[in-house]
C-alpha cells in the first residue's frame, strides 16, 4: 500500500530553520505530485507546498513564500520541506501528502523561545 514516512520534528527557536522529509513507497513516486499540509493548534489544516513531477514547478502558500521551499530525490523516493527563519505562527502538525489522497503520520515544529 502506499505509504508516507516523514521525520521527526521538535522545538526550533524563533529565526531557526528546519527540514522536514518524506520517504515514500508502493506506488511511482517520480509521476507523483507530493505537497505539505499543516495544521496550528485549534486550527484546520493548511495547504502550504506542493511539487510536481518536473521540480520547477512549484507552489507556495503566501505565508511561507520566500521562506520555505520544496523539493524532491527522486532516487530516494523523498520530499523535503527546507523551512528558515521560523515564526511562532508556524508552530504546527505538518503533514505530508500525494495529491492529497495519501497522507504522511504527521510531525509536530513547535517554534518558540
Amino acid at each position: 500500500e502506499v505509504q508516507l514516512v516523514q521525520s521527526e520534528g521538535g522545538l526550533v527557536q524563533p529565526g531557526g530553520s528546519l527540514r522536514l522529509s518524506c520517504t515514500a513507497s508502493g506506488f511511482d513516486f517520480e509521476t507523483a505530485a507530493m505537497g505539505w499540509v499543516r495544521q496550528a493548534p485549534g486550527k484546520g489544516l493548511e495547504w502550504i507546498a506542493s511539487i510536481f513531477r518536473f521540480v520547477p514547478n512549484t507552489n507556495y502558500e503566501d505565508s511561507v513564500k520566500g521562506r520555505f521551499t520544496i523539493s524532491r530525490d527522486n532516487d530516494k523516493n523523498t520530499v523535503y520541506l527546507q523551512m528558515v527563519s521560523l515564526k511562532p505562527e508556524d508552530t504546527a502538525v505538518y503533514y505530508c501528502n500525494r495529491g492529497g489522497d495519501s497522507w504522511g503520520q504527521g510531525t509536530q515544529v513547535t517554534v518558540s523561545s
